[in-house]
């Protein structure tokens, strides 16, 4: 039997020797049970021999399969069972396919809607019964474990590649920009840091942090300036936050209540009345802005440049913070046009004044109409700016544009300006002709981009979802959508309420199931605490496949202590903008690629179906690879949960020995065609070089 998953007190610690010989033992022990199993069945695969012909790829669920074994010596020896083989089915498959097609097309009218049903599902039964086939017939032979990555992979974050970029002479920001190309993928499993500790739970983690976890030294910490300084204290081996610590030039608290008084409201607790609910923080420095805003009921996410070392986004998410690599310097935000209700921006991580603005035009197609633009700069400070030319020529450029934008100055106070966007569309052609950025064209106004070219016009105006923010619901109330905003995204309230209650019965079946795998045969050890509730045991939460965002919104109703980044895939339906107008936050992404962040930054990673997605619409990426990606962004002792057909789950399973992960499929008692397979990732360290 699979070892217990464990928890808290039960950490997989030690050399990489040791877990590697446990998991070299474990694996030949479900080898040997396998072959037990399934004796001498050869056949693989049956779509393998019908249309490959290559011994290093296969088609595996409807992936691209790269498969580093050989079946050379079983070959040699059935090469004759394995042609009459492939003849056999080809014909059963054509005959089949022929017949059942010629009886479609002979169907009524009236009875053709439910027999076609029937037959479909018979038709991805048998096409299932296949792979599992298949798979029974090279079990044994796939257990082989995945190698350790190098050293230089630790903090790796694919498609970010700042030196390659250089090199093809990509300067003035566009360095940082996302490129994914075949060498974006890594083909091995990622180590921990030799130092490296499972975080502080939550709301401890949200305040310290160990060192060694991200990639920052000590001596960066204590010498990258003044203003840093005052944010981040060095403890010996652990970095500590405090709201006292230094955003500008006030602490946290006193720079967030002046924020809400150039609003107009007594403090910032105040800020949700008026419809704010999601702010972007562009370029976040450490969190600590959005850290402070979420004990007001306020979701920040961050959005910075990928740093090799310090990095504004590695640490955000070790405390516990949504946040995302990402860069606008040529391309879109990854978000839907009119996404954020407040967006906030210190110092450099909006540079106004360049290229023609257009910068701060992609602010205005991501907030929401009636929402506030919060920006902090040196170029804000009149007094000074007066006696520097350059800055208040850039000060000028950057209040004529928001004039532009119809952007309207309530109020600014030192070096900090708050603008408000527009609630109605009125303003726009009242503008005298000529000035300011065009209204897009109907064909480059994208209301849900992915990494597209910036636009030097005003986006958003044409979409069904510009509704200010004071004509909201407040949260929490708006996480229920109405139908009438319900109708703007083309889904039906009976849909709506059903997923709710859907994924609501699910997390309670998800707690109760983790719970026992957590305490069940985990004796306490000397020294160490008691194992940690499972109300606490995550915090940062990725959904893989996200559909309404039911698994956030029932994770919030269930009063657990999390965050959770909705991912859409770009292969499915776009739900993202019904997601974000929820009160969530979330991205598109292509699973295909590595995903925006770095490696050990999330608690749990989810996925609903994804798999089979993935199967019907992607061939140019194989399972593997996503679970190598899955691998890397997931923390040591974190857990995957993931809901798919039998048959993907039992595909699943068999990768997860490889990837030394401890694993157990579970039935779901109301579904017999689909299967959890829940996960637990093992903390294994690499090693010092020794000298």
């Amino acid at each position: 039997m699979p070892r217990p998953l464990h928890r808290g007190g039960g950490r997989l610690t030690g050399s990489i020797q040791d877990c590697s010989e446990d998991s070299q033992m474990k694996i030949k022990s479900d080898k040997d049970d396998l072959d037990k199993d399934h004796g001498s069945l050869s056949l693989r695969n049956p779509f393998l021999f019908l249309f490959s012909e290559s011994k290093q790829d296969s088609i595996e669920n409807g992936f691209v399969l790269s498969d580093p074994y050989t079946l050379s010596t079983l070959r040699n020896r059935h090469m004759l069972t394995l042609l009459l083989l492939k003849i056999c089915l080809v014909v059963i498959v054509i005959l089949g396919l022929t017949m059942s097609f010629l009886w479609t097309i002979s169907l009524t009218p009236a009875s053709r809607s439910p027999m076609l049903r029937g037959y479909r599902r018979l038709q991805e039964q048998l096409v299932s019964d296949l792979w599992d086939i298949g798979e029974l017939s090279r079990g044994a032979t796939r257990l082989q474990d995945s190698e350790f990555c190098s050293l230089e992979f630790e903090n790796f974050v694919p498609c970010f590649n700042v030196t390659e970029n250089l090199e093809l002479g990509l300067i003035e920001g566009k360095e940082f920009d996302r490129r994914c190309g075949p060498m974006s993928k890594q083909n091995c499993l990622i180590l921990a840091p030799p130092k490296y500790k499972i975080p502080h739970r939550w709301p401890t983690g949200r305040d310290v942090i160990w060192i060694d976890n991200v990639k920052i030294t000590a001596q960066e910490v204590l010498s990258s300036g003044s203003l840093t300084k005052r944010m981040m204290m060095l403890d010996e081996d652990q970095i500590s936050f405090s709201f006292a610590s230094s955003m500008v030039d006030d602490n946290i608290e006193d720079y967030s209540h002046q924020i809400a008084e150039m609003i107009g409201l007594r403090n910032e607790s105040y800020l949700v009345q008026v419809g704010v609910r999601t702010v972007l923080d562009i370029g976040c420095g450490y969190g600590s802005l959005g850290a402070h805003l979420f004990q007001e009921q306020l979701l920040t996410m961050c959005i910075a440049n990928y740093e090799p070392s310090g990095s504004q986004v590695e640490i955000a998410l070790e405390r516990g913070l949504p946040a995302i690599v990402g860069s606008f310097v040529s391309k879109q935000m990854p978000f839907p046009s009119l996404s954020f209700d407040m967006i906030h921006s210190a110092w450099d991580g909006v540079e106004g004044d360049k290229k023609d603005g257009i910068h701060l035009i992609e602010v205005d197609r991501v907030l929401r109409p009636g929402g506030y633009f919060v920006w902090s700069s040196p170029f804000a400070n009149t007094p000074a700016s007066v006696r520097d030319k350059e800055n208040l020529k850039k000060w000028d450029f950057i209040r004529s544009l928001a004039k532009d934008l119809c952007w309207d100055l309530l109020s600014q106070q030192d070096k900090t300006v708050v603008w408000k966007k527009p609630s109605k569309k009125n303003c726009y052609a009242s503008r005298k002709h000529g000035s300011g950025p065009l209204i897009c064209k109907e064909g480059r106004d994208v209301e849900s981009p992915y990494y597209h070219q910036l636009e030097a016009c005003i986006g958003g105006t044409r979409s069904r979802r510009w509704i200010p923010i004071e004509e909201r619901a407040n949260w929490p109330s708006r996480a229920t959508l109405s139908s009438k905003e319900l109708a703007v995204h083309g889904v039906l309230p009976d849909d709506f309420m059903e997923d709710s209650i859907n994924w609501k019965s699910r997390v309670r079946d998800y707690w109760s199931l983790l719970s026992p795998l957590i305490f069940s045969d985990h004796p306490k050890r000397p020294g160490d605490e008691d194992p940690i509730p499972p109300d606490y045991m995550v915090r940062n939460v990725l959904d893989m496949n996200a559909h309404f965002g039911g698994f956030n919104s029932a994770l919030l109703d269930a009063r657990k202590s999390v965050w959770v980044m909705n991912v859409v895939p770009t292969s499915g339906v776009n739900h993202l903008p019904l997601i974000l107008d929820r009160g969530f936050v979330g991205v598109l992404h292509d699973w295909c690629e590595a995903f925006p962040t770095y490696p050990r930054t999330y608690d749990m990673v989810h996925a609903d179906g994804l798999l089979s997605l993935q199967a019907v619409k992607q061939s140019r990426c194989n399972m593997l690879d996503l679970f190598y990606e899955i691998d890397r962004l997931l923390r040591p002792e974190g857990w995957v949960i993931l809901r798919d057909t039998t048959s993907l789950v039992e595909s699943a399973r068999a990768i997860t020995y490889r990837l030394k992960w401890e694993a157990r499929v579970v039935d779901i008692e109301s579904n017999n065609d689909e299967k959890l397979l829940v996960c637990q990732k093992p903390l294994i360290r690499s090693q010092t070089n020794s000298l």
